[in-house]
């Protein structure tokens, strides 16, 4: 078994740490971002990985030169969140758990990308860290189909799949022969407001795409609309952003709206929401200045 440094920050990189203990490796030290405001409160907490790190009596350090000072064979990044510098790579051999088929989707949000650009598959890379993004050779992947599903879903299937490959290439004690990447280079862009607001004037298969990432919105007047879940549908007529019955005319094809939240309140669903407007007129989303 090996003696690994483990570099992480988010819920998704936790399984793979737990994955990677329970097959009998020493996890000499868990690097993790500093700990952070995470939720309405002021107080700074730690992120999932490092919670996790000591819950489990693991080393934790939010320091990258903590590495100086262990004796590891190995160290395994898993979604740390910062590029490592040269001098450590030349220092520690690193191995990275990516959620893409490489060299598709390099980058901050794989696994959204890919949904919002309808790939029917992607899948998991464990690649040897490199100084360039997401840029080195691979030592094992495994495809998964993307189908219908949301993000949680998707990622749920690939960070299990990932925990298991990354077992499986330290099962030995040398790593599999790695092979570099080909194909077409891809980035994937961090995901902002600007990706998750409806814009009602694209298709109704691109919107929907949107909302599977789990935080898509609109507006009803000035009010933000969450739409959790929709569907693809015949168009009802009218104009992009005109809702009829419940669903929105888009610029090719209906969305029917299935759950929705509006603003300051709980989530409902949609037929529950439409009758509660309480208007016989026409009613219309999307921002105010765009009707």
């Amino acid at each position: 078994m090996a003696r690994l440094a483990y570099l992480g920050t988010p819920e998704l990189a936790v399984p793979p740490l737990a994955a990677l203990q329970a097959a009998g490796h020493e996890i000499v030290i868990v690097i993790s971002r500093p700990d952070a405001r995470r939720g309405r409160g002021s107080d700074l907490s730690p992120s999932p990985v490092k919670r996790y790190a000591l819950e489990h009596d693991l080393k934790t350090s939010d320091d990258l030169t903590a590495l100086d000072e262990c004796d590891v064979d190995l160290a395994v990044v898993v979604a740390y969140g910062r590029l490592i510098p040269k001098e450590l790579l030349d220092k520690i051999p690193m191995i990275n758990l990516h959620f893409s088929l490489l060299p598709r989707w390099r980058g901050a949000a794989p696994v959204e990308r890919a949904i919002l650009a309808g790939d029917s598959v992607t899948g998991v890379c464990v690649m040897a860290v490199a100084e360039e993004l997401d840029s080195g050779d691979i030592y094992a992947q495994r495809d998964v189909p993307v189908g219908e599903g949301t993000l949680s879903e998707v990622r749920d299937r690939l960070v299990d799949l990932g925990s298991t490959l990354l077992v499986e290439c330290l099962a030995t004690d040398r790593l599999p022969t790695p092979v570099p990447q080909s194909g077409e280079v891809t980035y994937a862009k961090k995901i902002t407001a600007a990706d998750l607001e409806l814009n009602f004037s694209r298709s109704a298969q691109e919107l929907a795409r949107v909302v599977r990432l789990e935080g898509a919105f609109s507006f009803l007047g000035s009010k933000r609309l969450r739409i959790h879940e929709a569907r693809v549908v015949a168009s009802p007529g009218g104009q992009p952003g005109d809702l009829v019955g419940l669903t929105v005319a888009t610029g090719d094809g209906g969305l029917e709206l299935i759950s929705v939240q509006p603003e300051g309140k709980r989530r409902l669903a949609a037929s529950e929401w439409r009758r509660g407007l309480h208007s016989g007129d026409s009613v219309r989303l999307g921002r105010s200045e765009d009707l």
